[in-house]
């Protein structure tokens, strides 16, 4: 579904990415791991359009992607949910949704239909829907910028750092959800610092350092991994 080959990203002089290849199939949930500042954002930039690699391929079924706009490849079916959520803060839930819908705004009975999905995915989002974005608790705001993520009915979301400044109960609540969209039929690239966590529930992995992966395998393998143990799960 989605093949990257020998991608390199550079911010001026300074090589962010290097020479990265990384598969996703379809209905796969891959994780991509590593400390803060190792690539994994820049990689997911790069997927998304909103940075143009210096060298290497992007291909998304089959079609290569990289140099277009970042509103034709959500179109395309990708879509990214950043580390930093990106929420209106002064707009309610309810139109915060209704703003990851638009592409798809044309359609109203399919905006109708994905809004009560995601209340169903995150009853609480319902009980808050006419708050302000800015009012929820982190783990909350959370739910609203996956939910906001799933209003343009994805083919593969990009999830960037979801756990990151959570507790560690809604971490794992988190987690299952992630799971659950996976599971109904949503292919998932996930960025993580939680190694633990995030094994626990995908298919596969790749470990980032310094721009380049450098360990990649099933979670069982990686969790197995003494150098991946070592670094990331402190056992």
């Amino acid at each position: 579904m989605l093949s990257l080959s020998n991608v390199s990203v550079q911010y001026g002089s300074f090589t962010a990415v290097k020479d990265v290849d990384i598969s996703v199939d379809k209905g796969e949930l891959v994780v991509l791991l590593g400390s803060n500042g190792a690539g994994k954002s820049t990689t997911f930039n790069a997927i998304s359009g909103l940075q143009k690699p210096g060298a290497g391929n992007i291909l998304f079924e089959g079609k290569a992607i990289n140099g277009l706009a970042p509103d034709k490849i959500v179109k395309s079916g990708i879509v990214q949910c950043a580390e930093d959520r990106k929420l209106f803060p002064q707009m309610s839930v309810h139109q915060n949704l209704i703003m990851g819908a638009y592409v798809h705004r044309k359609n109203r009975k399919q905006v109708k239909e994905s809004v009560e999905s995601v209340y169903h995915l995150f009853p609480i989002l319902k009980e808050k829907k006419e708050q302000a974005a800015g009012s929820l608790s982190g783990g909350q705001q959370q739910m609203l910028a996956i939910g906001r993520a799933l209003m343009a009915k994805p083919k593969l979301l990009l999830l960037d750092e979801p756990s990151i400044g959570l507790a560690p109960l809604i971490v794992e609540q988190m987690f299952e959800v992630i799971q659950k969209i996976n599971r109904d039929g949503t292919t998932v690239l996930l960025a993580e610092q939680n190694a633990y966590a995030a094994l626990k529930i995908a298919d596969r992995g790749y470990v980032f350092e310094s721009g380049s992966i450098v360990v990649k395998g099933s979670s069982d393998e990686l969790l197995a991994n003494n150098t991946v143990r070592k670094a990331y799960i402190g056992a």
